[in-house]
């Protein structure tokens, strides 16, 4: 499973320039097939996040269509924090903060706002068959707890250390290996790389979640050699030694 977790502030010029090269980048990644885009301006006005947004979900379909003639790939868009932006466009989900609301709060809102609890008609037709719930998390437990609450999978980090935060302490593969035992897919995420993306995957990851990785590179080029790695075995796998 790839991710794409989005930072327009990391392209060059203004911000009409930096938001047309992050749509771009959003179209770019879903037709290369990324499983979910993470739009995550944290620094945006609830407007402003509202507009782009709706932009994104445009650009997506779009993409998709031109990628596959009628058959839609998978591509999921997922909305950082904000639940009701993410219910008013038509996103496909959240990603939630490890401290946000629980994936169960999430779900009760989409429950409502698909039409039990009269939050109107443009919701209702927009909501996506299924909803994703994706959840930051620092430690195991909060993986566990995230899975307890319904989150459809998690994102921990860091794993790595980052060259643009050399401050900030890495969980480690160990960690990771930890967290992955929980009942929910686990994605790595925090200086990973085509290097030593696989490593990741052999501690139990069910896939890779990144910025860079996918940003300032070819996303074809990323997907096609991410998709070509191993998963654990069976007989490695973390969730294989968990007792039923």
């Amino acid at each position: 499973m790839l991710y794409y977790i989005t930072d327009r502030t990391a392209f060059p010029g203004d911000e009409p320039t930096r938001r047309r090269r992050l749509l771009e980048k959003i179209a770019e990644a879903a037709r290369a097939g990324v499983d979910c885009i993470q739009l995550r301006e944290k620094d945006l006005s609830p407007r402003e996040m509202e507009q782009l947004a709706r932009q994104a979900v445009q650009v997506v379909r779009e993409a998709k269509k031109l990628a596959c003639g009628n058959r839609q790939l998978a591509t999921a868009l997922l909305i950082n924090s904000r639940t009701d932006i993410a219910m008013a466009i038509g996103a496909d989900g959240v990603h939630l903060r490890s401290d946000d609301v629980s994936p169960a709060e999430v779900r009760a809102m989409w429950q409502c706002g698909a039409g039990t609890c009269g939050a109107g008609t443009l919701t209702r037709e927009n909501s996506p068959r299924k909803l994703v719930v994706a959840v930051s998390c620092h430690s195991p437990q909060e993986v566990s707890e995230a899975g307890a609450q319904g989150a459809t999978f998690a994102v921990f980090a860091p794993i790595f250390e980052k060259k643009d935060a050399p401050h900030t302490r890495s969980a480690g593969l160990i960690a990771l290996r930890e967290a992955c035992l929980a009942r929910i897919p686990v994605l790595a995420l925090g200086g990973v790389t085509l290097e030593n993306a696989q490593s990741c995957l052999d501690a139990g990851a069910a896939g890779i979640a990144a910025i860079r990785l996918f940003q300032e590179n070819d996303v074809a080029e990323v997907v096609a050699k991410l998709r070509g790695l191993r998963g654990p075995t069976p007989s490695t796998s973390p969730r294989s030694s968990k007792p039923a």
